[in-house]
Parts: structure tokens; sequence; C-alpha cells
């Protein structure tokens, strides 16, 4: 499903209950520039054996409801991307996900420019090498939970919380031993 809408700037409504996904392994970029689509419920997917969800909804800047409950995300090795553009989102509850085997984060929260509070209290970070600018220019953002994360394995963390708020960053330090 790698590319399937990406480009579908004038996509306002999707309805997606009856695909089987069974099968799927690649759902990168899936999603990618659907910039007009404001609402997506996914509840239905079966993402058991997807490895690649990189820029799945890159450039979704008119999203403001994302249903990702039943997303299992246990085979996934990159996230690269994933929510970058998301400007109109202003909450993601991501706590279904398992992020045990992601390598790359790179820019994943990257210009989620209205998201306010977001709890990652559930990922793992240990295997991610790349994680770099994954918070950039999430300016409203008052909010993280990243109490678990673990960047001992990171290669690059360079930019991660860039044009963020002084206030989170503050938070932030506290918190995050490599804060950069």
């Amino acid at each position: 499903m790698s590319g399937m809408f990406s480009g579908c700037s004038s996509l306002k409504e999707l309805n997606l209950n009856s695909f089987n996904t069974n099968n799927v392994t690649d759902m990168r970029r899936m999603f990618n520039e659907c910039s007009s689509l404001n609402k997506l419920n996914l509840n239905s997917f079966n993402t058991n054996n997807v490895t690649d969800m990189k820029r799945m909804f890159n450039g979704c800047s008119s999203l403001k409801e994302l249903n990702l409950n039943s997303f299992n995300t246990n085979n996934v090795t990159d996230m690269k991307r994933m929510f970058n553009g998301c400007s109109s989102l202003k909450e993601l509850n991501l706590n279904s996900f398992n992020t045990n085997n992601v390598t790359d984060m790179r820019g994943m929260f990257s210009r989620c420019s209205s998201l306010k509070v977001l709890n990652l209290n559930t990922f793992n970070t240990n295997n991610a090498t790349n994680m770099s600018y994954m918070f950039s220019r999430c300016s409203s953002l008052i909010e993280l939970n990243i109490n678990n994360f673990n960047t001992n394995n990171a290669t690059n963390i360079k930019g991660m919380f860039s044009d963020c708020s002084d206030e989170l960053k503050l938070k932030i330090k506290s918190q995050f031993k490599n804060f950069e």
C-alpha cells in the first residue's frame, strides 16, 4: 500500500472500513500529502505485518482527527516523518504503539504545530538510532512525556527539540539526559 493515496491533496473524506490489510507489510507514504483530509479512522486496519510506516501521514496538514487505537506496530522498524506536517492535529493517542523494533524516528512529529500534549510514555526507544528533529517545530507543545526514552543507541539526536517552546525545553532538560 506504499503511496496508495499519496498526493491526493483534494481528498476530504475516505472510508476504509472494508479494507483487508492482513497481509500488508508496507504502508509508507500511504496518505502522504493528503492535505485536505481532515478525519481518518483506521480502526479496521490490521497492521500486524507492517514493517514500514515512514511518512504515512506526512503533510496531512488538515487532519484534525486520527484514530490509530487498533494499530499493532510490533514489527515496524521505520517511523521516519510519520506525522510530519500534521499541523492541525491537536491530540494524538499512541498508547497502543509498540516501538521496540523502530530504528528510525527522525522527524516523526516535526511540524505538528497544534499539538499541545503528547504522551509517549509507552515508547521504547532502545533500538532507535536516528531521532533527529523528532519534535522540531512543535511550537504549541507544552506537555511531552518521554520519561522512558533511552537514547544510548541513538547516533543522531540533532535538533530533536529545535523550534519548540522555551517552556517545553525547560521541562525536557530536567527529564532528558542528552538534551540538545
